[in-house]
């Protein structure tokens, strides 16, 4: 299995995870305005951006490839920033081989099942037909008519990638589509993270709600909740400014 990534900066270690239907691009920005002061590295997950694919999706299947890039590339007591998708994972890892992270950052999401509907998302994409797709905007025409969000396309068709005189998905959606339950879920776990770790959450996101908060103090009992004004579920790119700063705050504390 092998992992894309793009690192920057230099430092202390920090590896982040990107979110479903993501890849470590997404995370260009955070990286460059952290790169000051440490060494950002951005993982593409397994079916998504660059790197392999995988037949089923689970969370002990990430957290597994993510452990064997963090041994193979020496990061071993990195922090380790995740954002939904990529936050269970950072989790599952964090519980399950504890002594891989020195610290941990979960963007907007909590350690327990959802009801989303993504699997609508996935066979939205599958439905293009990339035979007669000349461009992006192309794509976009036929996406429209099972995806109403403009915002959602845009984030969507950054995983369309040109190949020859045509176009791919360079997310696995086969595979994403026969794992979506596992993926609206979260493992099972008696063991804790006692380390450091910090929940970022978007004000504006029902992501994370009260009533998760008594999961997160079982699993993560030395954990705290910042919550950001003016953010949504993507709140690293609703609230750049904000959201780095309370990486940074966690980072040197």
């Amino acid at each position: 299995m092998t992992l894309a990534f793009t690192e920057i900066g230099a430092g202390e270690p920090l590896v982040i995870l990107h979110g479903l239907f993501g890849s470590g691009r997404n995370w260009a920005s955070v990286g460059k305005a952290l790169a000051d002061t440490y060494l950002v590295i951005t993982v593409d997950l397994p079916n998504h951006g660059a790197s392999d694919w995988t037949y089923t999706v689970t969370y002990e299947g990430l957290a597994e490839a993510t452990a064997n890039f963090l041994t193979q590339h020496d990061l071993q007591g990195c922090t380790l920033l995740g954002h939904s998708m990529g936050g269970k994972t950072a989790m599952t890892l964090a519980l399950s081989q504890s002594e891989l992270i020195g610290g941990l950052i979960v963007a907007d999401i909590a350690p327990v099942p959802y009801d989303h509907d993504n699997l609508a998302v996935i066979e939205a994409l599958a439905a293009v037909d990339l035979s007669g797709v000349k461009s992006r905007d192309d794509a976009e025409v036929q996406m429209a008519e099972k995806i109403s969000d403009r915002m959602l396309r845009a984030f969507l068709l950054q995983n369309l990638r040109r190949e020859g005189d045509g176009f791919i998905w360079q997310i696995n959606l086969a595979g994403l589509k026969a794992s979506i339950n596992d993926l609206h879920g979260f493992p099972e776990f008696d063991t804790t993270y006692d380390k450091p770790a910090v929940f970022i959450t978007g004000a504006e996101s029902d992501f994370v709600e009260p009533a998760h908060h008594e999961e997160i103090d079982r699993l993560f009992p030395n954990s705290s909740v910042v919550d950001l004004t003016h953010a949504g579920h993507w709140l690293h790119a609703d609230n750049p400014k904000a959201f780095v700063q309370a990486v940074r705050e966690f980072l040197n504390a």
